[in-house]
């Protein structure tokens, strides 16, 4: 959780403070602009253009919202736009070491877990925009209800409509998936 006073300090125009409070919220830009994107490059550009209009528009900011709320609705929407101008985007295939098994003795339940892993990242890029959305900031990001509600400014029974019928969907997915009956 971001320090307010360092926010406030920022706005005040302390440069140090600005860059430190940057340093502190992007590996969290980044997350997520990797998980609505879908792959690296893009995740690399959104989150540097949010970093950048977190710099810029920091005087804008009001603590009527929590500074990460605000600063996940500038990603999020970043991410929206370009996702909405590049609609075939391929998700990157999943990296070793995001995903260890406490042992590595048996190597055919790390693939099955890297297939399942596959599977899901796949799964939810086969979402609508506004579903994906929702279940990358309640499930990847772990933000409440209230904190999706605010950061992408619906209501927050909209949110929970969204979130139950992304996870049926990701429900049939996956079955599908398991069934082999869909190919990415």
């Amino acid at each position: 959780m971001v320090d307010i006073k360092l926010v406030r300090s920022a706005q005040k125009g302390n440069r140090d403070d600005l860059i430190q409070l940057l340093r502190e919220v992007e590996t969290t830009v980044y997350r997520t602009a990797y998980y609505l994107l879908g792959n690296e490059q893009d995740a690399l550009d959104a989150a540097q253009e949010s970093l950048i209009r977190i710099y810029t528009k920091i005087p804008l900011y009001r603590e009527e919202a929590k500074f990460e709320t605000w600063v996940q609705r500038i990603v999020t929407n970043i991410c929206i736009d370009r996702f909405r101008r590049n609609k075939n985007m391929e998700m990157l295939p999943i990296e070793n070491q995001e995903h260890k098994l406490a042992g590595k003795d048996n190597v055919e339940d790390e693939m099955e877990l890297l297939g399942m892993a596959e599977d899901l990242k796949e799964a939810i890029n086969q979402l609508p925009d506004h579903h994906r959305t929702v279940v990358v900031l309640r499930y990847i990001q772990d933000f409440s209800y209230h904190e999706i509600s605010e950061t992408l400014n619906i209501p927050l029974n909209t949110v929970k409509s969204y979130l139950f019928r992304g996870r049926q969907q990701l429900q049939e997915l996956l079955r599908d998936y398991q069934k082999g009956g869909v190919q990415g």
